[in-house]
């Protein structure tokens, strides 16, 4: 599969990857996938959790496969179908499903909330429902389905440590990061770093209208001199967050740092041309630390 297709900067829309698992559709972020492979046979790891299928070697590189069916209580995989291979956090990891049925074009301003419509283990990995004519897709939050499987792979928040009992910070930073869970984490670990002048939001466009409201007010900087972002977000992603933010005369100096597991090669030539100021791959948190304290010049 070619995932190569790159939109244009900061459009706010992205392509989705709709496939098969048990029957039902799901979804996931072109920008995610590496490639799409048939089914391969996989060596099985003894204790690993009931969700890993095993690891196999397609050209040389040791994948962990993934049993998404059984991550979503439909119990498991047949040994047939096709991996999504992807990489999070430095890891490679093959997403077993059944079948895919094509790309879709979407701006995230039409993502649905995840509701009772769904199941609760969809609801819990889910970060938002799109229509597509008579069917919903569920985009689902992988990063999550990992994290669980290996809480190791969540934000290293023991790496805050070092940065413990600094005096008070009190230079405003906003948040948008959509996953409840990542917000709060990277609250309390800026918070234990000594920034006490935080306000989170649950994706760009609530930071937005935050921004604006206070570049109207002529408040800004009391407000955000810094902006961390997320990318992948409902309503507005974090591009076209930074986009708005760099391309207007009277915000563009308020410092952009976009804090993402999407964060390879082709991200981060989007990124520059965006104008963020910074981009670290999620989950080190410590890092995101030490370069906001460079980007504001605190001293350690």
């Amino acid at each position: 599969m070619d995932t190569s297709i790159l939109l244009e900067n900061g459009t706010n829309e992205f392509e989705v990857l709709e496939f098969k698992v048990s029957g039902r559709s799901y979804g996931i972020n072109v920008a995610k996938v590496k490639e799409i492979i048939p089914f391969q046979p996989i060596t099985p790891m003894p204790g690993s959790h009931p969700s890993i299928e095993g690891i196999f070697m397609p050209r040389e590189v040791m994948v962990t496969a993934v049993d998404l069916s059984h991550c979503l209580n439909l119990g498991h995989m047949e040994p047939k179908g096709l991996f999504i291979l992807t990489n999070f956090n430095a890891l490679s990891l093959g997403f077993h499903i059944d079948s895919v049925v094509g790309i879709h074009r979407v701006s995230w301003a039409d993502i649905m909330k995840p509701t009772e419509t769904i199941s609760d283990a969809e609801a819990g990995i889910s970060t938002g429902i799109i229509k597509i004519k008579d069917r919903l897709i569920i985009i689902l939050d992988f990063e999550k389905i990992i994290a669980d499987i290996n809480p190791e792979t969540g934000l290293k928040v023991q790496d805050v440590a070092r940065f413990e009992g600094r005096n008070r910070i009190d230079v405003p930073i906003l948040i948008a990061e959509d996953s409840a869970l990542l917000n709060r984490l990277i609250v309390e670990s800026l918070d234990k770093a000594g920034y006490k002048n935080l306000t989170h939001t649950e994706n760009g466009e609530e930071a937005w209208n935050l921004i604006k409201e206070w570049r109207d007010e002529g408040t800004l900087k009391d407000h955000a001199q810094c902006v961390i972002t997320d990318i992948e977000m409902p309503k507005m992603d974090g591009h076209h967050l930074t986009k708005l933010i760099k391309e207007d005369d009277r915000t563009k100096s308020t410092i952009v740092v976009i804090f993402s597991s999407m964060i390879n090669d082709d991200m981060r030539r989007k990124g520059e041309a965006l104008g963020a100021d910074a981009q670290l791959t999620k989950p080190e948190i410590g890092l995101l630390v030490g370069e906001i304290d460079k980007l504001l010049g605190v001293s350690k």
